[in-house]
């Protein structure tokens, strides 16, 4: 009888100790395929809110779908801020919210260096700038200017986003700021010229024409050179025709070339380029709010 006993309570020992090693087993395998799910579902989280900040960025002519695509791909950025292409939209898209949407001069200016310190970001840790950077010789200044004038071609829409908003932060600054910047942003943008001249509708012939009247010291032909150009290789891009009258036409005090060219914008029929639709609504807006504007730009 005592026999029994014991060998009950071994086998008893025995049963427990492997319901025990089964249920750890069980809890360890739940609890991996549990933080195997949270990482799916996470992911799948981050790429819903790029999905829609993308969908709602092509929809960006209207104001409204515009802020969601801000919302949409800021919360993504959050997760991710190493993303080069995450990063590169989110600066076009405080781009456009600054340049065409907020009226606020200190907002505008708050958007584009936002914009801007997130391009600098996505430059600087891509793996094939950093390589690039790594071989630079001088002092900090001097190595960052000589690794972006030699920077590749997989960062041309970083650099230029970068400069583009960096230049439009500093447009309403002192002279003394903008000069200051001046090397900084045309290092960056003549690496863009010569990879990639064509990049963002002949852009940075865009952005020399405009850089080049508001920096002292710089005949205003140059200015002009470069918008002929722009103009030249992108006649369908209304960015380009506006720029010209609100930079190179006023500087110059060309009134009646700055009326002609933004009435021919606003009697531009856009449905033949429906790639470049929304922005070219947006620069229509502009053109006409620039002409409102317009004996009071030439007192």
């Amino acid at each position: 009888m005592a026999g029994n006993l014991g060998l009950r309570t071994h086998l008893n020992l025995k049963q427990k100790l492997k319901l025990i090693i089964f249920l750890l087993t069980g809890f360890f395998i739940l609890n991996c395929a549990g933080a195997n799910y949270q990482s799916h579902a996470k992911v799948q989280n981050v790429d819903f809110l790029i999905e829609q900040g993308k969908l709602n960025w092509e929809q960006r002519s209207d104001s409204l779908a515009l802020k969601k695509a801000e919302h949409f791909i800021s919360l993504a950025i959050q997760q991710r801020p190493s993303n080069f292409e995450l990063a590169v939209l989110y600066s076009k898209i405080l781009y456009t919210q600054g340049l065409f949407v907020e009226k606020d001069a200190s907002k505008q200016d708050a958007l584009f260096l936002l914009a801007s310190e997130h391009c600098k970001n996505a430059v600087l840790t891509h793996p094939d700038f950093s390589s690039v950077y790594e071989r630079a010789q001088g002092d900090s200044s001097f190595k960052l200017l000589t690794a972006l004038s030699d920077a590749p071609s997989s960062v041309v829409p970083g650099l230029f986003w970068w400069a583009t908003n960096l230049a439009r932060y500093l447009n309403s600054k002192p002279v003394i700021e903008r000069l200051n910047h001046r090397e900084l942003v045309e290092v960056m943008m003549h690496r863009t010229l010569s990879l990639e001249p064509g990049f963002h509708y002949s852009g940075p012939y865009r952005f020399f024409g405009s850089l080049y009247t508001r920096i002292p010291g710089i005949e205003l032909s140059q200015s002009e050179t470069y918008f002929i150009q722009a103009l030249s290789n992108n006649p369908e891009y209304l960015g380009n025709a506006v720029h010209m009258a609100e930079f190179y036409h006023q500087k110059a005090g060309n009134r009646e070339q700055f009326h002609s060219l933004l009435q021919k914008v606003i009697m531009t029929d856009l449905t033949s380029y429906p790639e470049m639709m929304a922005e070219n609504l947006f620069y229509k807006d502009r053109a006409q709010f620039l002409l409102s504007r317009e004996t009071s730009l030439f007192e």
